[in-house]
């Protein structure tokens, strides 16, 4: 005799079919495509995590290189010049500062300018 996986399986079917709603058609009643819908979904918000972390990353970098433009100080040398200073301050909180708090931004950038 067959054992189908008794009150555990149907527990497992229900979450999956959870984990699905919202897909249109097959995607959301058939527990085969169900799976391969919510298997390929995973990998989608995998990937995107990464992605995120690189389009954030590369905003704050547009954000700091519009504010130090009015500066006219390139991008780069005032990365250098951080480093060379040993100021400690990452793109993010810079960008922070350049997008919210210009008078601060600008005093960084003041304490730093001897090393340009």
């Amino acid at each position: 005799m067959r054992i189908k996986g008794g009150p555990r399986g149907h527990r497992k079917k229900v979450k999956l079919l959870g984990l699905a709603k919202g897909y249109r058609g097959a995607r959301s009643k058939l527990i085969k495509k169900a799976n391969e819908a919510v298997v390929r979904s995973g990998e989608h918000a995998f990937a995107g995590r990464k992605i995120r972390r690189r389009d954030f990353r590369r905003l704050w970098i547009s954000r700091i290189n519009a504010a130090l433009r009015q500066e006219d100080i390139m991008y780069s040398r005032f990365i250098a010049a951080l480093k060379k200073g040993q100021v400690t301050l990452d793109r993010k909180t810079l960008a922070e500062l350049a997008y919210s708090d210009l008078e601060a931004f600008q005093a960084v950038v003041k304490s730093v300018k001897s090393y340009l």
